[in-house]
């Protein structure tokens, strides 16, 4: 018996080491090299062409995240890529924030989940239109520091971050090198655009940043963005607009594009930046033509700048960029269709790609063609028209080609067009916001905002934790950016024969600010106010009294600096001068100097009213409004069904709000756009830049702010308004973001055929006719009518098609047959379906369906 156990024993320690060793295989055998050439990263031996879109983790919630990731996958993205934000994960030195919306890890494992790879951006120093860059504000008092130079307190920070976010990573063993989806990290960020502001210590800087991120062995290549003198091995890569003409420092490097900007970000008092698909689409087909091999959008789902995120200044709460995908989760059409199968197109001409350098050629005037061509036969090529106003007819290969301005047509088989970048073949579907009248409790017949409550806040000093200093203080260096607000208040003694109280006059204020709004109170009462980027001078007529009067001045910030040599450094707040003017006398008496008290913050913050949960709210009608400096509370049933939430803030001033205790950000609806620069309908055609194609002017830039629907119970929500301007909380209306209504599209004669004919081996199928697809987006809906159909010269855009001098009388019925019952349904555009309504012109279908 004891031999007969023994020999089990050692059996078992066989099956365990036989166990452990499988494990150790597959760990393996799972784990993946990653290395790069000139032409491309090569991942397991294999050089890959990949197609990337941003999304930055904490611009949406982790609810969100597993949907967006697969819309993501859908549109043909083959990475995701995001930056670390310091100042989220590492509010206060050494204590650290990975849950919620931080929860770096398990953004990445979802993007792993879903088969995608991961662009990780270190940094740490981020941009992004986020609050100090990402960097947290504590790290302004470290002694003796200075930000992104040769300093040594700062590399100590900034290596210990670094690490930290490394280690991280690798204990989840998320580098590929360890079976992992991360396949390239990012050091510093954009430092090469103002290096040369910091001189020579900024160089050495630079090469210490790229040592720092090689020695703590990731296992994956890094890079640095816009640094043309990133040393070896990290790659540098290029940011912007177009990239097509970025040459790498090295024949070793690829050429890798790492921000490509699809739209811009909105600020507010500007209007609403756009950027038509058909340019985006030009700059991605240029950049694969001229030998790039890795591809970002920035941004392919913007997102919402929740809490006190937003940087700037004045950078707005919405974050939705006019990516791909909307700030709320949509599909954003045709953009995000018509990318999708230009990266079908890219993807069907991979093998040729990364097997050699382009040839390119010229065509004739801003006429170009560029082929990749194998030993073993694959033949890729994409045909360009840079020129701005002509379409052009081409000779390639012999055979005839048309050419849209400003368009690439990409070729898999260097005969055949699957794809040209002016021609759209997916559907504009429509989205509108739908107003809901919502209860403030299930059993309540009352509409919302019948049953608001408020608590005043009080204006000045008001906390024992006020202090007096002389002279005006800068805001960030007295705040710490622990609040938006800084109190400034000054008491003085009007004696009874001064200027200032002369009859039938009225004493001037005078205030200058470097940012970004002011509000002047005189004895209680509000007196003026003004707000501007870096600099507020506000002369405020005001009454004084005979005896003890108090100025009080509630400076408040709007974001912090961003972006800039010495962005750090940007200061805001009161600096002076502030001065009291005689309008009768013009004498003036200067007040910078005085003994001022101060408050950073207000007393609400202190008291946690954002959760709405004092018992100090105050029900009693009227409810006071258009009155500054008032929190207001209410509660709320959820909006029925499942479409993404937003609030309509018209009607109220200013302020921050929270539901159910999360602050959704600043609200600003009074904060009016420009008049000028916007256009009707902005020609892609041309080099885009941020300013090019605008809408909103005039009008607020942001008035519905973005609610995820996970922060909403059924019933019993509780929202609270800081209004600090002044409004009427019980105009406020909820909204739920619908897609899918209207489709359009218009597709000619000319069109490709859809990109979807080819098969995998890039061999053209018989299938040669362009074709009109629809596809209602919510799957519970049918296409229920035809709103419009004319195959022959139709006019317009969607919504007010129009026929022109010809049109098939069969258009309607062709596509009614087709579609109507239906989800999705495809028309082949040509006159063997609709006959022949006018020889000699090349001939259009237009659609206009509804969705039901």
């Amino acid at each position: 018996m004891m031999v007969s156990t023994a020999k089990m024993v050692r059996g078992k320690k066989m099956e365990i080491v036989s166990l452990l060793v499988l494990v150790m295989m597959t760990a393996a055998a799972t784990a993946a090299s990653v290395t790069y050439d000139h032409r491309a990263l090569v991942i397991d031996g294999k050089r890959k062409i990949l197609i990337s879109g941003s999304i930055h983790y904490p611009r949406s919630t982790p609810e969100m995240w597993p949907d967006l990731i697969q819309k993501s996958k859908d549109g043909g993205l083959d990475v995701i890529e995001t930056y670390v934000f310091w100042n989220g994960h590492e509010p206060e030195k050494n204590k650290y924030n990975f849950e919620g919306r931080y929860d770096l890890v398990k953004f990445v494992k979802l993007a792993a989940k879903a088969g995608l790879y991961v662009h990780l951006r270190i940094g740490p120093y981020a941009c992004a239109e986020w609050n100090y860059g990402g960097f947290p504000v504590w790290l302004h008092f470290v002694p003796g520091i200075k930000f992104r130079t040769d300093n040594e307190p700062f590399k100590a920070e900034m290596q210990r971050f670094t690490a930290k976010i490394v280690d991280l990573m690798k204990q989840e063993k998320l580098y590929a090198s360890q079976g992992g989806p991360i396949i390239l990290s990012q050091i510093e960020n954009e430092y090469g655009n103002i290096d040369s502001s910091y001189g020579a210590a900024g160089k050495s800087y630079m090469k210490w940043s790229a040592s720092m991120a090689l020695s703590l062995d990731t296992g994956v290549p890094w890079n640095m963005c816009q640094q043309g003198d990133a040393p070896d091995p990290i790659i540098n890569t290029c940011n912007g607009f177009y990239c097509d003409q970025f040459t790498p420092n090295s024949n070793n490097k690829p050429k890798m594009w790492t921000e490509n900007w699809s739209g811009w970000f909105l600020g507010f008092g500007e209007p609403s930046p756009y950027r038509p698909v058909e340019d985006l689409a030009f700059a991605v087909a240029r950049f694969f033509q001229r030998g790039g091999t890795f591809q970002n959008y920035y941004m392919y789902h913007g997102g919402t700048n929740f809490e006190r995120t937003s940087g700037g200044p004045l950078i707005s709460t919405s974050y939705d960029y006019d990516a791909p995908i909307d700030e709320y989760g949509l599909l954003r059409q045709p953009k995000w269709g018509h990318l999708r199968d230009l990266h079908k197109a890219i993807k069907l001409c991979e093998d040729a790609l990364i097997a050699t350098d382009p040839k390119i050629t010229s065509l004739g005037s801003n006429l170009e063609a560029a082929v990749y061509k194998t030993s073993t036969g694959s033949c890729a090529a994409f045909l360009a028209n840079i020129g701005t106003k002509s379409d052009a007819t081409v000779t390639f290969n012999g055979k005839s080609y048309r050419l849209p301005a400003w368009s690439v047509s990409i070729l898999p088989d260097c005969k055949n067009v699957a794809f040209n970048t002016a021609k759209i073949n997916s559907a504009t579907e429509s989205t509108a916001f739908a107003r809901q009248s919502l209860k403030p409790n299930a059993d309540s017949s009352a509409e919302l905002g019948s049953q608001w409550s408020y608590i005043k806040e009080p204006v000045g000093i008001s906390k024992a934790d006020a202090f007096v200093k002389p002279g005006l203080l800068e805001q960030i260096n007295t705040t710490a950016d622990k609040s938006d607000y800084l109190w400034y208040s000054l008491r003085m003694d009007i004696k009874g024969d001064e200027t200032f109280l002369d009859e039938g006059s009225k004493a001037v204020l005078h205030v200058q600010s470097i940012g970004q709004l002011v509000y002047a109170f005189i004895n209680g009462k509000l007196a003026g106010s003004g707000n501007g980027k870096q600099k507020i001078s506000l002369d405020i007529p005001i009454n004084l009294v005979t005896g003890k009067n108090t100025i009080d001045l509630l400076s408040v910030t709007v974001g912090l600096a961003n972006y800039g040599p010495f962005f750090d450094l940007t200061g805001a707040g009161i600096t002076g001068p502030v001065s009291l003017k005689s309008a009768k006398t013009g004498s003036s008496t200067d007040l910078s100097s005085q003994q001022w008290t101060y408050q950073v913050g207000l007393k609400g913050e202190d008291k946690g009213l954002g959760s709405g949960d004092s018992s100090e709210w105050v029900s009693n009608s009227p409810l006071p409004t258009s009155q500054p400096l008032i929190w207001y509370k209410t509660t709320f049933d959820a909006p029925s069904g499942s479409d993404p939430v937003a609030i309509d803030f018209t009607g109220t001033g200013k302020g921050i709000a929270w539901v159910n205790g999360q602050s959704i950000g600043r609200y600003w609806p009074t904060s009016i756009a420009r008049t000028d620069g916007c256009v009707g309908s902005c020609d892609y055609r041309g080099s885009y830049r941020s300013n090019k194609c605008l809408k909103n002017c005039g009008k607020p830039s942001q008035t519905l702010y973005h609610v995820p629907r996970s922060w909403i119970k059924p019933s019993g929500n509780t929202l609270v308004l800081l209004e600090e301007m002044g409004g009427d909380p019980t105009k406020i209306s909820f909204a739920t973001k619908q897609t899918g209504s209207n489709l359009c599209l218009t597709v000619s004669q000319s069109h490709p055929a859809p990109v979807d004919t080819w098969i995998s081996d890039s061999k053209f199928s018989n299938r040669t006719s362009p074709v009109l697809s629809l596809k209602c987006p919510v799957s519970t809906q049918v296409i229920s009518s035809i709103r419009f159909a004319s195959f022959g010269t139709p006019t317009g855009t969607c919504g007010s098609f129009s026929y022109g001098h010809c049109s098939s009388a069969r258009s309607l019925s062709v596509v009614q047959k087709a579609c109507v019952g239906s989800r999705s349904c495809k028309v082949e555009v040509s006159t063997r379906v609709f006959g022949e309504p006018c020889r000699g012109v090349v001939k259009s279908l237009a659609v206009e369906a509804s969705c039901a």
